[in-house]
């Protein structure tokens, strides 16, 4: 398994961006009122059994033709978009507080994960992507003698 270094900073900056958007807030404070759109990450939750690794995507409102799933060198990426809705005729958005656009996520995959052996499943809006394990490193813990 490849280790990632743990960058404190980086972790601050995206706690202060996401307390930001809940207060509804920009760049030093001010308030941002704007009809813009912005960039979204969907949230994952990653889960490990004794033969698979699973990532469930959260990804309401977008259509499974938009998302692809693909390994890049050691990394798994999951890309895709969510559409903006057309304004129709007569009618106008006061206020748009969901995010659309296009995203990327991208997982580095452990050395024991078979890349020619990923699945992905797509429901209800949430993407399944299941990673196995290779029989030769799916290795229980053995306690080792000191002598």
């Amino acid at each position: 398994m490849k280790l990632t270094r743990y960058n404190p900073l980086r972790e601050l900056e995206l706690m202060t961006d996401r307390i930001s958007r809940m207060m509804n807030l920009g760049p030093l404070g001010t308030t941002r009122e704007s009809l813009t759109l912005s960039d979204w990450s969907p949230s994952v939750d990653i889960l490990e059994d004794d033969n698979t690794f699973t990532i469930i995507a959260e990804l309401p409102g977008v259509k499974k033709e938009d998302v692809e799933a693909v390994v890049e060198d050691d990394y798994l990426v999951i890309r895709g978009e969510r559409k903006e809705e057309t304004e129709e005729r007569n009618k106008r958005f006061h206020r748009v507080e969901r995010c659309y656009g296009s995203f990327r996520r991208s997982f580095n995959m452990p050395d024991n994960v078979d890349p020619q052996n990923i699945e992905a499943n797509f429901k209800d809006g949430l993407l399944h992507v299941t990673l196995h394990k290779t029989e030769q490193q799916k290795k229980t813990a053995r306690q080792i003698e000191i002598r």
